[in-house]
């Protein structure tokens, strides 16, 4: 079985998503905290947003990841630098329609995110199925699931 190299595109919904929810903790903090140190904290909640979504969905950031190689139960990560890093993704992962979720092993505790416009349909589907499985499914032309996987 070959590895399905998977190549991650920036995600400007996924980026917008992110600094709202930075904006709307900042905004919170700046209507619980005094007028000087609210507007701080609100001002500096929304930089640490533009930070991550700079990282996370527009994958800007020399250490965001670029793509990803599974091979059987195996992960490979090429950074947007040319680093690659085989790691070991932990055993609770996350998928549903919008989002994958994989925690890796390791003091890190880097977490991949995956949203459905960073890749193509199919390469999402047999994403989420990894993730869910920890191996990726047997692919034919003739079997169902390679017709799924085709749609």
């Amino acid at each position: 079985m070959s590895a399905l190299r998977l190549e991650l595109r920036p995600s400007a919904p996924f980026a917008a998503a992110i600094v709202a929810a930075h904006a709307a903790a900042g905004i919170a903090l700046f209507l619980v905290l005094p007028a000087a140190p609210g507007v701080l904290c609100g001002i500096a909640f929304l930089a640490l947003g533009a930070a991550a979504a700079l990282n996370w969905a527009l994958l800007r950031a020399r250490s965001s990841i670029r793509a990803l190689e599974i091979e059987g139960a195996s992960l490979t990560l090429e950074l947007r630098d040319g680093r690659r890093r085989s790691v070991e993704a932990a055993a609770r992962r996350y998928a549903s329609r919008f989002l994958v979720a994989v925690p890796l092993r390791g003091p890190a505790g880097r977490t991949v995110l995956v949203v459905p416009g960073m890749l193509d349909a199919g390469s999402f589907r047999r994403l989420r199925l990894w993730t869910l499985w920890g191996r990726l499914p047997a692919v034919s032309a003739t079997s169902v699931a390679g017709k799924q996987l085709q749609a």
